[in-house]
């Protein structure tokens, strides 16, 4: 069941850990490569700041943003700046969501009513906390500064590995496939391609990679066929 209070708490303890360990950057730092192709760490915190504002117009029944090209200007435009500047965005953009989001109890339809994200995607807006989440927990193992998706919170990755599981189901591209985590839960998604059916089996870590397009699913065996490519997300 989805608690998005719950969520927000999760989003404040994400945040706080992704500061903590960012302040131990210096500028120079800051402006090397991330672990997302043509992106630097400036990218990466500045992407993590817009996407809370985003978040916000979502919420508040405006679009995440005026365009893509605009989306694209904003991190740009951002990037550059010395460290202090980045943190004290992602820390106050942060605030920001949080306080417009553990208000939503008082909007008409509250957290159960429908908002619009990007590319025309829909969610209710008690999903809208895990998404958030998900933007602070996965960007963080993206700076490339030490956190890694081993460290992510397990009942984090599993709810991950159950969204994009249910994200890729029926896809075109993706034939059917079983996905099983090394401690026996089991995930299926795909189905929308042909082909014989395949199962993939490795740790959660390694397969929330692999469904995330944050690794290339080398340590995962599959059985019945090749380890299916995935789409981007």
């Amino acid at each position: 069941m989805i608690d998005p209070l719950r969520d927000l708490a999760s989003v404040h303890e994400a945040t706080e850990r992704l500061l903590i360990a960012a302040a131990e950057l210096d500028n120079a730092a800051v402006s090397e490569p991330s672990r997302l192709p043509g992106w630097s760490r400036g990218h990466v915190l500045a992407h993590v700041a817009r996407n809370a504002d985003a978040l916000v117009n979502a919420l508040e029944g405006r679009p995440m943003y005026p365009s893509g090209e605009a989306r694209k200007a904003d991190i740009e435009r951002d990037a550059p700046r010395p460290l202090g500047a980045q943190l004290d965005d992602v820390r106050e953009s942060g605030a920001r969501f949080r306080t417009v989001a553990a208000g939503q109890d008082a909007v008409e339809g509250g957290w159960d009513r429908t908002v619009e994200l990007r590319n025309g995607v829909t969610d209710t807006a008690s999903r809208v906390p895990f998404r958030r989440l998900v933007e602070v927990e996965l960007h963080h193992v993206d700076l490339g500064i030490g956190y890694e998706l081993e460290d992510l919170p397990g009942s984090f990755t599993e709810r991950e590995i159950d969204f994009l599981t249910r994200r890729f189901a029926g896809h075109a591209d993706v034939p059917a496939t079983t996905v099983v985590a090394d401690d026996g839960r089991t995930w299926d998604t795909g189905g929308g391609a042909d082909g014989a059916a395949v199962t993939v089996t490795g740790s959660p870590a390694d397969l929330l990679g692999w469904l995330a397009g944050r690794r290339d699913g080398a340590t995962l065996k599959a059985s019945g066929g090749t380890l299916p490519a995935l789409p981007p997300l």
